[in-house]
C-alpha cells in the first residue's frame, strides 16, 4: 500500500457551503422563487434522456446554481467493467450541463449486462482494488475529469476483506487521482452496523482528497437481537450524524456539504432549514481554521 501524498487541502469547485438535492417536487419552486441555496445536486441517471421538459428545467435552474451530478449506475466495483453505452450517455450529459463535480459509489450494481436496483458491496481486497482502479481510470478518461467516489453504507463485513475501508479509498485516490465523497451518514450507519470506529476511520482518510460531504437521515430497525440502521434518506439528519459531521469538518476543513433527502421528501422550507444547520457547522469549521492559522 502506498500512502496518500501529503498535499494541501483540496479547494472544491463548489462553494464550501451547504447544498440540497434537487427533487422533482421542488423543481417548480426553484424555477419561480429561486430559493437561497449555495448549490444543488442531481442524480445523473434521472437526466439521461437527450431532451425533454425535465432536462430543460434543470438547464434553466443550473444557470443560477453551481451543480454537482451524483451517479448511481457506473458500477465501479463490477468485474465486468464499466458499461460503455452508459458511460457514453453520462459523458454527453456532463458535456451539456458542465457540472462542477461528478461522483459515483464504491459499489457494484450490474453483472452480465443486467442492472440491479441497488448499490451492492464488494470485499476490500487487492483484486477488488485493482478492478475498481481500472474502472475509475476508464471513467475519468472518458469524462476528461476526475470523479469523486463515495463510501458506502455497510450492513456486513466480508471475511475475504484484507484492507480497511478508509485505506482502500485512500489507495484508490492515490492510484487514480480521483477525489472522495465523504458520506457522513453512511459512515455512521456502517460504524453502528459492522462495528468500526468512525473517528479512526476519518483519521485514515486523506483529507486533501475529500471534495464533497453528504449528510442524510436513516431508519432504525429492531431486529430482535439489536438495532440495524438503514441508509434510506427519508428523514431529517440525526443528531449523531451532525456530531460526526463536526468531527469530519475539523479534520478536512470547510467543504461543500449536501443534505440528501430522497424518500418521503418534505416541503422545500424543511429541506432548506436542514441546509442552514449544515451551513452553521461549515462556518464553525471555517472559524476554527482561521483561529488555528
Amino acid at each position: 500500500m502506498h500512502p496518500a501524498p501529503d498535499t494541501p487541502r483540496t479547494v472544491s469547485p463548489l462553494p464550501a457551503r451547504a447544498g440540497v438535492g434537487l427533487r422533482h417536487r421542488h423543481v417548480a419552486e426553484f424555477l419561480t422563487t429561486h430559493p437561497s441555496i449555495a448549490w444543488i445536486e442531481v442524480h445523473s441517471e434521472t437526466y439521461l434522456a437527450a431532451g425533454g421538459p425535465r432536462l430543460r428545467a434543470l438547464e434553466a435552474i443550473r444557470r443560477d446554481y453551481p451543480l454537482s451530478c451524483h451517479g448511481v449506475g457506473l458500477s465501479l466495483g463490477s468485474a465486468d467493467g464499466v458499461d460503455p453505452l452508459h458511460l457514453t450517455r453520462l459523458a454527453a450529459l456532463y458535456a451539456r450541463l458542465q457540472p462542477e463535480l461528478v461522483s459515483d459509489h464504491l459499489a457494484w450494481s450490474s453483472i452480465g449486462g443486467a442492472y440491479l436496483n441497488d448499490l451492492l458491496p464488494l470485499p476490500y481486497t487487492e483484486e477488488a482494488l485493482d478492478t475498481v482502479r481500472r474502472n475509475i481510470e476508464r471513467v475519468q478518461e472518458a469524462l476528461k475529469r476526475p470523479i469523486l467516489v463515495e463510501n458506502p453504507s455497510r450492513y456486513l463485513n466480508f471475511a475475504e476483506s484484507t484492507i480497511p475501508e478508509a485505506e482502500f479509498l485512500a489507495e484508490l485516490s492515490h492510484r487514480t487521482g480521483c477525489g472522495l465523497l465523504l458520506d457522513v451518514n453512511n459512515l455512521h450507519v456502517s460504524a453502528h452496523n459492522v462495528g468500526i470506529d468512525p473517528r479512526a476511520w476519518l483519521d485514515a482518510l486523506p483529507a486533501q482528497a475529500v471534495g464533497e460531504i453528504h449528510v442524510a437521515g436513516h431508519a432504525v430497525h429492531d431486529t430482535g437481537c439489536g438495532t440495524l440502521l438503514i441508509d434510506d434518506h427519508g428523514s431529517a439528519v440525526a443528531d449523531p450524524v451532525w456530531t460526526l459531521l463536526d468531527e469530519a469538518l475539523r479534520r478536512v476543513g470547510p467543504r461543500p456539504v449536501l443534505v440528501e433527502w430522497d424518500t418521503r421528501v418534505p416541503e422545500l422550507p424543511v429541506l432548506l432549514a436542514e441546509a442552514e444547520r449544515a451551513d452553521r457547522r461549515i462556518q464553525a469549521a471555517r472559524d476554527e481554521d482561521r483561529h488555528a492559522a
